[in-house]
Parts: C-alpha cells; structure tokens; sequence
C-alpha cells in the first residue's frame, strides 16, 4: 500500500522584528503541525530581498513578472505548500509592508489565473490546500485585525488556498507580549495540529471516491 505523501507547511513571518510576539506565535502553530506529522519550514521576509510591485502590467501579456529577485522562487514554494501560515503584526491598522509587497507581487500569478487564464485550480485542489493567518496587536479593540482579513483573503483565493482560519491575539501591551497571553500559544498549537489532520483528511476521502 501506497504511503501518503507528507504533508508540507510553510511559514511567513512578516514582521521586521525578529522573534517578537507574532512570529513566536507563528513558531507556536509550527511545533504543533510537527505534533501531527508534517514537514515544516519558515521564511522571514525580512530576510529576503523583493522590490514592490511596479503596477506595469506586463504580467498581464505573458504572466511573467519583469523583476528577477527573492519574490517569485517564495511563490513557488508556496503553491508548493499543503499549508500555508501568513503571519504579520498589526502595523497602524494593517498588516506590515514586507507582506503586502509580497501580497502585490503575486499579481502575475493573479494574471495567469483571471486574464490568461493558464493557471486554474480545482475544487479538489482548493480544499486540500489551507491558509493560516496570525496575527497579534497591542491595542485591545475587537476591529483592529478587520483591514487585514480582506487582503488575506484575496491572496489565499489568488494562490489556490483555502482559507482555514485566523490565528490572532490582540490587547498584548496589557499582557505585556505574548508570554504574558493565558491562551494564545497553546491555541495555536492546537491550531497546527488540527489543520495538518485537517488536510490529512481531505486525502484520505478524496482516495476513497
């Protein structure tokens, strides 16, 4: 009998603060998808050299994009993924600009898919492929992650995700980090392990049929 393939997750820290509060978040969903048996890896963008989009439209034409850096061999990666974690602090209402340049620059893949259309992604494909988002803020106000889930969400459905769920922790200036959060870690290792056994199963059933 054939073995399943292992389940690959890959992590984007979008902060510029290395192992601040969102990205030990991040690493906390990360031990708990090894928990279940996937293969996990983190990328930091602040470690990674991309220009922002230049809006030039040459994508559209041939669904290449005309900048040659770090950028599109992530992209690969990441339609290479069962799970992709996108993870970023709130930043002045928004999520921080290492990820919405990377978010931007996925334009040519949103070419390929919607003008050109090269790429297509089944519903099969889509449902066995998850997207996470983690998130943290200082501030304690219910609405301050609402700006991010838009842009979240457009890049899961340009990318061919599912997107699963949020991962997020808000009011962290009164815990004094996310240490100081009674819940926040464990949740997001239980977060890790349900949506690996989560992709597991959509395996598992799409074998049956």
């Amino acid at each position: 009998m054939t073995m399943p393939a292992e389940i690959f997750v890959l992590g984007i820290s979008g902060s510029p603060r290395r192992h601040g509060n969102t990205e030990q978040l991040l690493d906390a969903f990360m031990e708990g998808a090894v928990s279940a048996g996937a293969k996990t890896e983190k990328t930091v963008l602040k470690g990674l050299t991309y220009a922002p989009c230049r809006g030039c439209n040459a994508c559209h034409k041939n669904g290449a994009c005309v900048l040659d850096d770090d950028a599109p061999p992530l992209f690969n990666r990441i339609l290479g993924a069962d799970v992709i974690a996108l993870a970023s602090p709130i930043y002045s209402m928004g999520i921080t600009a290492e990820l919405k340049g990377l978010i931007d620059r996925s334009q040519y893949i949103w070419a390929q898919k919607f003008i050109l259309k090269t790429r297509f992604f089944t519903t099969a494909h889509i449902i066995r492929h998850k997207g996470i988002f983690i998130s943290t803020a200082g501030s304690s106000w219910d609405n301050v992650f609402d700006s991010a889930f838009p842009m979240i969400t457009a890049f899961f459905n340009t990318m061919g995700i599912e997107y699963y769920d949020n991962i997020i922790a808000n009011n962290l200036d009164e815990f004094h980090g996310i240490m100081g959060h009674p819940t926040a870690l464990d949740d997001a290792r239980a977060k890790g392990y349900e949506v690996v056994r989560a992709v597991l199963k959509t395996r598992e059933m799409g074998a049956g049929q």
